[in-house]
């Protein structure tokens, strides 16, 4: 029996290109789940890999949806092998229990490993990048700009903070946490 498994790593990729390819292949039952790949917790793929049995066939559309890394790919492989379970990978083929092709599996596996680092690094640097600007800010942007924010401070002097709050659609947990900012920065000044 042919099996699918189909995985993708964040919200904006999508499912379904995988899970067509799979079903073209012939897959007749697909396992899918959305977890990062650096992630342990896979909780479809531990389920298929318990009903996977000899004679069957696992496919991917690509050999990074199945593993996380060199070390586990292999592993991952290793023991369908053992089970009599051969493994396609669409973008590659058929890969076999020859000398050949734990060559070609692991040469492939630790080029997808070391894509996955050097984009890791690559993000990495960015972030070290972009702490170097003044006006750098971990985490989420902030959703109202300093002209909003300064403009609503400004009518708390008039206002009360529910009144300012439906005027500028800014919230009053905002327009608290904004008026503690600018009153710190006050007080350091002097």
């Amino acid at each position: 029996m042919k099996y699918g498994y189909a995985r993708i790593s964040s919200m904006r990729q999508d499912l379904q290109d995988q899970i067509d390819a799979l079903k073209n292949e012939g897959c007749t039952l697909i396992y899918q789940e959305r977890f990062t790949g650096a992630t342990k917790q896979r909780p479809q793929l531990g389920k298929l890999l318990n009903v996977l049995k000899s004679g069957d066939t696992l496919v991917v559309t690509k050999l990074d949806r199945l593993a996380r890394n060199t070390k586990e790919g292999i592993e991952i492989i290793e023991v369908l092998f053992a089970h009599g379970v051969s493994v396609h990978v669409l973008n590659i083929g058929l890969l076999e229990k020859t000398s050949i092709g734990r060559f070609f599996l692991q040469t492939l596996l630790a080029v997808a490993d070391m894509e996955r680092n050097l984009i890791i690094e690559q993000t990495q640097e960015g972030k070290q990048t972009a702490k170097q600007q003044p006006d750098f800010r971990e985490g989420r942007p902030r959703k109202h700009s300093s002209s909003q924010v300064n403009h609503a401070l400004s009518l708390l002097s008039d206002h009360s903070y529910t009144n300012v709050e439906r005027m500028t659609g800014i919230s009053k947990a905002t327009l608290v946490r904004r008026m503690r900012e600018r009153k710190a920065q006050e007080s350091e000044i002097d």
